[in-house]
């Protein structure tokens, strides 16, 4: 009976020390996110202010040095075929002839990425890359282009070279 207390009683206290712990760790979490979804809202925003006509586009502004690179590759490709191999519609909205008044919800999945919900009935998936000196400094890593999870730099990479 007394091996029973002491395990019972190691148990309690195991938990109680490693509870404050857990809180900790949701914390940065929840900022993170909190800073992912801010930047995709901010560059939806951009798009929004200037109807799409941002120079460079306003996703390769707040693409990290890899995604820049594979949009770096569609235009190399354009100046040297005199072809495009771009996706062919506007990826932030998901169409070729955007409505920049319709609504969008931002949210966060659960493998971490900011989904932006548009009225138009799409879903957009950014994955984001952050700095972790906890300025709010975001890029984007990745887009997702459909629901089999093909990427805009995976089709950069295979399509324009």
């Amino acid at each position: 009976m007394s091996t029973y207390r002491s395990l019972l009683l190691l148990l309690t206290v195991g938990l109680i020390a490693t509870s404050p712990v857990v809180a900790d760790v949701t914390e940065p979490t929840k900022t993170l996110n909190a800073m992912k979804m801010a930047t995709i809202a901010k560059m939806y925003q951009q798009d929004v202010s200037n109807e799409g006509m941002d120079n460079p586009v306003v996703l390769q502004q707040y693409a990290n040095t890899d995604l820049q690179a594979a949009m770096q590759l569609e235009q190399d490709y354009f100046d040297k075929e005199q072809l495009s191999c771009h996706v062919g519609y506007d990826v932030l909205w998901d169409a070729q002839d955007p409505d920049y008044e319709q609504d969008k919800q931002f949210s966060m999945t659960e493998q971490g990425l900011v989904k932006v919900s548009l009225a138009q009935g799409s879903n957009i998936y950014y994955q984001l890359s952050c700095d972790a000196d906890g300025k709010e400094n975001c890029q984007v890593a990745e887009v997702i282009l459909n629901e089999d999870g093909k990427s805009l730099r995976q089709h950069f990479l295979e399509t324009c070279r």
